[in-house]
């Protein structure tokens, strides 16, 4: 397919400058919310394969059993990122797909599939960067109980030496974890996500195991691969962007205290070795913290390579609410309560525009976390592994998707890129979330992230016009690779 949209070099111009030579331009997926192939060559259920066909789980029934059918098409896939010329592709391994069994051998058809990915990759010129959990644990081990049982950062570490075994002799990017707090306190408190559990000890002591987990995993994995000054080891966070509504005191300790769980839960253990005292305190009424044993922080404190950040909206929170009382203004930040000892925070909308999530528009928010790192951990790589927006795409009588709206967020975002390296930041690169419109777990496939539509009854790939001005912003920084002109459809 050829496109007939123009995007001028002038539209480069306005989004970015100053990014140095080297910087990683990409795009990032999960395994779950693109392969399809749920049940293909072997592989076993996912706890997400159980939460999506459960009634009432996922908005309109939607499960991932198809998705973007990446598992069949990713030869085009591979295709439509050497159009727009990434030079990065940020993707997840399928646990289920790779071990099916508990304590199996790594699957010849799995490791296969995953085996001519990295291989088309590299032909195409885009660098692999491998996720190893992206939320999808094998139902095997949520029958075992899950990331309430300390056993499965065991598994988790035996997975990880397999996958390294298999593609870290053509892998150098790797990431243990992405989004840990998710994995936790959606998936254990909120339940709102796999395995749908609601219970606030069960979410902190599932967020401790799978710290655990990164850094058994990290060590196993850098075990089993080729030792090089290029491989890279890291952690993907969803840090928050936490402000207090106002000035009162009422207000600036709902903001600790949400800080606190969303993330010095994870800065502090990661980069120093030690849960943060105020956050024990405040969660003493619902664990305590026995889960932890000696030595478990020194091996969740082991050096990591780089860091990356995912981030697309603040969080505003206000004390004072009231029991019985709504405790959001209506924009979907619900999904962080139930807090453990929160109960009285509310969550507020910041002001700016809105994605079609209802999340607030606030590029502010990228750079204060970037900075904050830096200021945290100096000396750390950094990349933004996430970032991007879900709008009500339509496709025109010509074919075209015309989605001015996300093109101005991700230029908006990678200004405040721009603005962190220039204030000193170490950051590597930046992934758009997402290369394809997917499986948006509980939403199911009423969000669109994607730079790339997806007619999903027929699998068609069409580059929105984000994509296509992507594509020039990657050309104005590597020397007219990729101009988003042509693709596979």
């Amino acid at each position: 397919m050829r496109s007939t949209t123009a995007v001028t070099a002038a539209d480069a111009d306005v989004a970015v400058s100053g990014f140095p030579p080297g910087f990683l331009w990409g795009a990032a997926t999960a395994a779950y919310q693109i392969e399809g192939g749920a049940s293909a060559d072997g592989r076993s259920p996912s706890i997400w394969d159980v939460f999506s066909r459960t009634p009432g789980k996922v908005l309109d029934g939607d499960t991932g059993d198809v998705a973007a059918d990446h598992y069949t098409r990713w030869r085009e896939d591979v295709g439509v990122m050497r159009s727009i010329g990434l030079g990065s592709y940020r993707f997840s391994l399928s646990w289920s797909r790779v071990q099916p069994e508990l304590g199996g051998a790594p699957h010849p058809a799995g490791i296969a599939f995953y085996d001519r990915l990295v291989d088309a990759l590299l032909e195409a010129g885009v660098e692999p960067a491998v996720t190893l959990y992206h939320w999808d644990l094998p139902q095997y081990l949520q029958d075992a109980g899950g990331w309430t049982n300390r056993d499965t950062a065991a598994r988790f570490a035996e997975y990880a030496a397999l996958a390294g075994s298999a593609l870290g002799d053509r892998v150098r990017l790797w990431t243990t974890l992405n989004e840990p707090w998710c994995a936790a306190f959606l998936g254990y408190g909120s339940g709102v996500h796999a395995p749908g559990i609601t219970d606030p000890a069960a979410a902190l002591t599932a967020h401790h195991h799978l710290l655990l987990a990164h850094g058994e995993g990290m060590a196993a994995l850098r075990s089993a691969m080729p030792s090089t000054e290029e491989r890279q080891v890291s952690l993907v966070l969803n840090l928050a962007a936490v402000r207090a509504a106002s000035g009162s005191p009422a207000d600036v300790d709902a903001a600790r205290r949400i800080d606190g769980l969303a993330n010095r839960i994870f800065l502090d253990p990661v980069l120093r070795g030690e849960y943060p005292a105020d956050v024990l305190e405040d969660t003493a009424s619902v664990t305590d913290w026995s889960f932890v044993r000696d030595g478990d922080l020194a091996v969740i404190s082991r050096p990591i390579d780089a860091m990356g950040l995912n981030y697309y909206t603040p969080t505003v929170v206000a004390g004072g609410a009231v029991a019985g009382q709504p405790r959001n203004d209506g924009h979907g930040v619900s999904d962080f309560s139930p807090w453990p000892a929160c109960d009285d925070i509310a969550f507020r909308h910041a002001p700016g525009p809105r994605t079609a999530m209802d999340w607030p528009v606030d590029p502010d928010g990228l750079y204060g976390l970037i900075m904050r790192v830096a200021h945290e951990a100096p000396g750390l790589p950094l990349m933004v592994t996430e970032n991007g927006a879900a709008y009500a795409d339509t496709v025109d009588a010509d074919g075209r998707i015309k989605d001015p709206e996300r093109r101005a967020y991700i230029a908006a975002h990678l200004g405040a890129v721009g603005r962190a390296l220039a204030d000193g930041a170490d950051v590597r690169g930046y992934f758009v979330w997402s290369l394809l419109d997917n499986f948006e777990w509980a939403y199911g496939y009423s969000k669109r992230f994607g730079i790339v539509h997806v007619d999903f009854p027929s699998g068609r790939r069409t580059l929105k016009d984000s994509a296509h001005w992507y594509a020039s912003v990657i050309a104005a920084h590597q020397g007219g690779r990729g101009n988003g002109e042509e693709h596979s459809a």
